[in-house]
């Protein structure tokens, strides 16, 4: 068991395999690109596109609905543990490469490190103060490291940058959960809204279906409308500059939310964001203006009507009770032929002394009506279907992972381009060859040919510290010469 595990882990922590991984999403994601994806396709185009084999075919391998696909959603499952796995394989070595630096340049390590040189000096008497003067006029912080008799110096620099590769690591496993998380949890639906209008109702698309859900709220829309764009003298050119709704929330029959949502500017509540997708006329009736003649009164009253609510005229009230977009007649019964508002007509509802009456209007006719029982006569002057405000309804969980993997990709990025971990020795030897020397090495974890630019200035600037021999402090007694 403990051999299965262990070829487990190896495999998924080989550089190779997450690379494979990783291409085998990226080629699966261009597949996404070049094959129409429901359902952000219409459907009559993507049936328009391919033929009718084709595309039962595509539907079949998931292909139109790639990024929803279970071996789509595997890969990148996968692709998480590959990196987690790397991750903790190289983790033990990284951390104790950070936690212990190699701060004397051993006889064994100088011969093995590449950037290296020998600079003679005509004694070791203040060599290591003019090395130290040439790092600090380098502007290469510097500190001195003692190993038994011996004393040496040892400068390191932005030694956080060999942690670069955990912050990107760490960020594509975020942005990758966060992606799973929307795609198992989240959606993204329509809602539509006449003016008036409350509904908890949404649909989503999976693939070539079209699915009703509900939500654990409902939201009213309290008025939609645009704001177009006005000529040089004021008036409106119709094209639209600014579309906005007035949306409630209502839960257990209490308004808990109110806002005026613009495009970009949504409705957040409870995780669910509602966004100004779109906007059309409704088939619904917005406001009608009536003129109302009352028997006996000495002029008729203009009055404007909403759904929903009543307007008192003297010692009566009026409100709409019906709409029909286009109306028939049967049997002596108004019904609707369609939900097009070509043929409209109005049933209004007069109220006196606690006693209701109806009455039609039909606006292919007179666009009047007397009601019988109270002689009074409506006569409609104006109005305005309700404007139908189309919503998209989003739930992203994985936002809150998203938004932290973003801020660690930037940083792991910003310690890739901006960032070296650098580090320099130096130290007083005996070179058989030249004698009194001092010997400087240095390495770079990128970035190599400006750090070797910089590596020459600072065997420069040690070479003038010690030929102007002069001008060195003798602070220190003369140490020790190390062995090359």
């Amino acid at each position: 068991m403990n051999f299965f595990r262990h070829k487990f882990f190896r495999f998924f922590a080989s550089v190779r395999t997450g690379i494979f991984l990783l291409l085998t999403v990226i080629l699966l994601s261009a597949v996404g690109t070049v094959i129409l994806q429901r359902p952000i396709t219409d459907p009559v185009e993507i049936q328009r596109a391919y033929s009718p084999s084709t595309l039962q075919l595509l539907d079949r391998l998931q292909l139109t609905d790639i990024y929803h696909a279970w071996y789509f959603v595997t890969l990148l499952g996968l692709v998480i543990l590959s990196i987690i796995f790397v991750s903790i394989d190289r983790w033990p070595n990284a951390w104790r490469f950070y936690s212990r630096p190699y701060r004397f340049a051993e006889p064994h390590f100088r011969a093995s490190l590449p950037t290296r040189t020998v600079i003679p000096v005509p004694s070791a008497d203040g060599a290591l103060d003019a090395a130290e003067r040439a790092f600090k006029k380098c502007g290469i912080p510097v500190e001195r490291e003692v190993s038994g008799n011996d004393v040496g110096l040892y400068s390191e620099r932005s030694r956080i940058a060999e942690f670069a590769v955990y912050f990107v690591h760490a960020s594509l496993i975020f942005l990758l959960l966060g992606y799973l998380l929307d795609l198992q949890v989240g959606y993204r639906g329509t809602m539509a809204l006449n003016e008036g209008e409350t509904t908890n109702h949404y649909t989503i698309r999976r693939g070539a279906t079209e699915i009703d859900r509900t939500l654990p709220f409902s939201i009213r829309c309290d008025g939609a409308d645009w704001d177009s764009y006005k000529d040089a003298d004021g008036r409106d050119t119709g094209m639209p500059k600014r579309y906005w709704s007035k949306l409630v929330v209502v839960k257990n029959g209490q308004d808990v939310r109110k806002k005026e949502i613009i495009v970009n500017d949504p409705l957040t509540y409870a995780g669910v964001r509602f966004y100004q997708s779109g906007m059309d006329k409704g088939n619904k009736l917005g406001k009608v203006s009536l003129q109302v003649n009352i028997p006996g009164a000495a002029s008729p009253q203009s009055v404007e009507l909403i759904p929903n609510q009543a307007a008192k005229v003297g010692d009566m009230t009026i409100a709409i009770a019906r709409f029909v977009p286009e109306y028939y007649i049967q049997d002596g019964e108004v019904f609707t032929k369609s939900e097009t508002p070509r043929n409209p007509a109005m049933q209004f509802t007069v109220s006196k002394a606690g006693t209701q009456y109806p009455v039609w209007i039909f606006m292919d006719r007179s666009g009047q009506a007397i009601e019988k029982n109270t002689g009074v006569q409506l006569t409609v002057t104006g109005g305005k279907l309700s404007t139908l405000t189309v919503l998209q309804v989003s739930y992203q969980p994985g936002q809150f992972l998203i938004f932290p993997g973003v801020l660690l990709m930037v940083a792991g990025l910003m310690m890739v381009l901006l960032m070296a971990h650098t580090r320099h020795w130096a130290v007083v030897v005996n070179d058989p060859k030249v004698g009194p020397a001092i010997w400087i090495g240095g390495t770079s974890n990128r970035n190599k040919i400006r750090f070797q630019q910089k590596f020459e200035e600072l065997v420069a600037a040690i070479k003038t510290e010690v030929k102007a021999g002069s001008s060195i402090n003798k602070k220190t007694t003369t140490p020790e010469l190390a062995k090359v």
